[in-house]
């Protein structure tokens, strides 16, 4: 398995293409844009995209889906009905299943949208929104930002500290680096012991 990096410009989105080297099938993981860039790198490469996998469906995470349909038959994946409308196999929190050959599973973590969702590849974490290098996803209310923490820290920082968090926006980060040194999670938590919240937007 190989994953590779492309940043979109249009909403400063990361996309993942995660590669199968031994069947040459590969995944995309929000697909932002899909750039002559993009397309190029791939078919370079000789790889197929067969699966997409959608974290949440706002639109600076999926734009590009639409164009990445038109050139391959790929089965998309996402836990709510896509604005487009495009055909998609609904997940839900606790599934597990093969893309590509590689198993996938899925860990539903509401709060930044209600339709979050964590795909874990190994020991990789494709977190969205939820979760960035040192920020938590940013909220709507107390209530979303008490809701995502909570998931967070039953979901994701009971995974192993060595668990790779590839973020929807921002550079890689670990586990064990957010269970550390997520601003978000401590000020949180310094601002519940004063008895009132702060909200990330």
């Amino acid at each position: 398995m190989t994953v590779f990096f492309h940043y979109s410009l249009y909403g400063f989105s990361n996309v993942y293409l995660v590669a199968n080297d031994d069947t040459g099938e590969a995944i995309i993981v929000d697909p932002a844009e899909f750039t002559v860039n993009l397309l190029n790198f791939i078919e370079k490469r000789d790889y197929y995209i067969k699966n997409v996998l959608v974290t949440h469906n706002h639109m600076h995470h999926i734009k590009g889906l639409k164009t990445l349909l038109k050139i391959y038959q790929a089965t998309v994946y996402s836990s709510n009905m896509l604005p487009d409308r495009s055909a998609h196999t609904a997940i839900h929190d606790g599934d597990e299943f093969r893309a590509c050959n590689l198993p996938i599973e899925v860990i539903s973590v509401p709060g930044h949208s209600p339709d979050s969702v964590v795909y874990k590849i190994g020991k990789l974490l494709f977190t969205g929104d939820t979760i960035q290098a040192g920020l938590l996803g940013s909220t709507n209310s107390q209530y979303g930002n008490s809701l995502l923490r909570d998931q967070l820290t039953r979901k994701i920082f009971n995974q192993s500290d060595d668990c790779i968090i590839l973020p929807g926006h921002g550079p890689p980060t670990t586990v064990g680096a957010e269970k550390k040194f997520n601003a978000g999670m401590k000020q949180d938590h310094a601002a519940e012991k004063r008895g009132r919240y702060f909200m990330f937007l």
